[in-house]
């Protein structure tokens, strides 16, 4: 959780952590409506941009049931989502038919890391390791109430057995 010092101490969750969108609208994860979320960074220019494809399938398969992936755009692993908003959006949509909402680019890891990922990065990993996100396309699972309940390597593929059963788990009954 993150503490806040206006008007002394508010705790806020991962849904209300300022993120902006794509499109360069102010919003949280919280405007997605309490959906069950998987948090990528993404990059259209790394060996495993391919992975937009499984992304894509599991926004298809769970979106009606309470779901979204939502990514945000990286450039911090060898310069690999070079591209203005603009030119990440069209490559998206036109390359991957990504449905699924995309927010503004943003720094993972470093001193200008986003608050969403300093918070995420304290999930630890099946191998109980927390910290730097590795590369482009880690997954974090967040639930329906904004607690971080997974986190999936980048090399994990988005249909992976274990990704798909943490998601059916954390779908809204």
């Amino acid at each position: 959780m993150i503490k806040t010092s206006s008007e002394g101490h508010k705790n806020l969750s991962i849904n209300d952590i300022p993120v902006t969108t794509i499109t360069d609208e102010p919003t949280t994860l919280g405007a997605l409506g309490g959906k069950a979320l998987l948090v990528v960074n993404v990059a259209s220019k790394c060996g495993l941009t391919p992975q937009y494809t499984g992304l894509e399938k599991l926004q298809e398969r769970y979106a009606d049931k309470g779901f979204s992936v939502v990514g945000f755009p990286c450039n911090q692993f060898a310069g690999q989502e070079p591209g203005t908003a603009e030119e990440i959006q069209t490559f998206c949509s036109t390359t991957y038919g990504v449905s699924f909402p995309l927010f503004a680019k943003i720094d993972v890891n470093g001193e200008a890391r986003h608050p969403l990922y300093t918070e995420l990065t304290q999930t630890q990993d099946a191998e109980g390791e927390a910290g730097d996100v590795k590369w482009n396309f880690e997954k974090f699972l967040i639930s329906t109430h904004g607690e971080v309940i997974g986190r999936f390597r980048p090399q994990t593929e988005p249909e992976d057995e274990a990704i798909v059963k943490a998601i059916e788990a954390a779908l809204p009954a």
